[in-house]
């Protein structure tokens, strides 16, 4: 198609060539108060058959945009849902997402009402995902080894929120307390893998962000079908290939490995995620820089979860 006859096309269609840069993956820095980044994903700008998701909203799930349009060269999509996915008598919140290009990056805003009531207005910058061209061939070998809980005590560990209840050690095992913030590791990691022995208590819930982004859930659901929120999963990204947990308060060992995008995922000796392409961030996500590394992240405010081992083996290119 020439550039005319697409200017054409587009002029028929309410909608101009800057319309058109709308189309891509944004990762997007905002102030909130869980300390969260979002992510967004812009689909048909030049047919005007928009459609696109979201990672922010709500939930923290990936959510299908249902109500997306551009006018005067402002994109727009809002939400009506509950505040939890999981509770139905959880209250009601509508959010309005504007946003408008400027330098290549998107400048918007976010109004929220819960149950009637105005949030403050929120403001948001995004940009473009970047393209990571690293895989997992067999080139990527084990280089150092860092156990990141000696057992002992919160060394190179804080807490995402400071504010917020924390964590302790007791009898060599890393446990939170009641809606603890999430707890990041001092240092930070590109390509790895980490190994992890943790159990939970029936019904919790947490999970262990990568590169402080993408998060693979921890949750109690022994003897369920496996679902992208299921125990193992990259959470509402990639369902496990099955379900590999154990039952409640026993132990578990899960290690992820991370090279580029390129995710696997071996549950209490299973390989339930096998190289699979991540293709953003998820509910975790407090660093929205994708090309850098970004450090080990443990959820603490969904339930009680305890860990005994966090071993982190860097990985060399070789």
């Amino acid at each position: 198609m020439t550039r005319s006859l697409l200017l054409i096309l587009l002029t028929m269609l309410g909608l101009s060539a800057q319309d058109t840069n709308f189309d891509g993956r944004w990762n997007i820095h905002v102030k909130t108060p869980r300390g969260r980044m979002w992510w967004l994903e812009v689909q048909g700008s030049a047919s005007g058959k928009l459609h696109g998701s979201f990672v922010g909203a709500p939930g923290g799930q990936v959510d299908v945009i249902q109500d997306m349009k551009i006018e005067k060269g402002e994109l727009s999509f809002r939400f009506e849902n509950h505040a939890s996915s999981r509770d139905a008598k959880s209250p009601i919140v509508k959010q309005v997402y504007r946003a408008k290009l400027a330098g290549g990056q998107l400048n918007g805003t976010r109004e929220e009402e819960v149950s009637g009531k105005a949030s403050p207005v929120l403001t948001w910058t995004g940009v473009r995902a970047p393209v990571i061209n690293e895989h997992d061939d067999g080139r990527w070998k084990a280089g150092r080894t860092v156990a990141l809980f000696d057992g002992k005590s919160l060394a190179g560990w804080r807490q995402l929120l400071a504010s917020e209840p924390g964590w302790y050690v007791e009898g060599g095992v890393l446990k939170n307390k009641d809606k603890a913030s999430d707890l990041l590791s001092d240092a930070k990691f590109w390509n790895f893998e980490v190994k992890l022995e943790y159990r939970y208590a029936k019904g919790s819930n947490s999970g262990m962000a990568l590169r402080g982004r993408y998060e693979i859930q921890i949750f109690d659901n022994f003897g369920a079908a496996p679902d992208w929120h299921g125990n193992g999963a990259l959470y509402s990204r990639i369902a496990p290939s099955t379900n590999a947990s154990k039952a409640p308060g026993e132990w578990q060992t899960l290690t992820a490995r991370l090279v580029g995008r390129e995710l696997t995922v071996v549950l209490n000796g299973v390989k339930v995620i096998d190289r699979k392409d991540v293709v953003g961030p998820t509910a975790m996500c407090m660093d929205a820089d994708e090309d850098k590394p970004g450090p080990l992240m443990l959820q603490g405010d969904h339930g009680p979860v305890e860990f005994r081992k966090v071993e982190v083996t860097e990985l060399q290119l070789r």
